[in-house]
């Protein structure tokens, strides 16, 4: 995750809403074991760190891959990312 560009982050709740939604439900594909999250029609990635109950404190980021340019929302823990926390108001 040192690698991803963290673009926004936001609470759970401003993401859902930004994104005119009720609820996100948290899935694993049952064929790959992979965590993502759904949002209405659309999906996002999932920190791994789900699956080991490390999520406390939620937060959604919108992050580019600097490898291939794809954008996508984040589920991971709140100051999970390469730039430091320096205050939480």
């Amino acid at each position: 995750m040192e690698r991803l560009k963290f673009i926004e982050t936001l609470s759970v709740a401003e993401f859902k809403a930004q994104v005119g939604v009720q609820k996100i439900e948290v899935k694993q594909n049952p064929s790959t074991g992979k965590i993502f999250f759904a949002y209405g029609c659309e999906t996002g990635a999932v920190s791994d760190k789900f699956a080991a109950g490390q999520i406390t404190n939620p937060v959604i980021s919108h992050v580019c891959s600097p490898d291939t340019g794809d954008m996508f929302y984040l589920l991971h823990q709140r100051g999970e990312s390469n730039a430091p926390t320096l205050a939480v108001l």
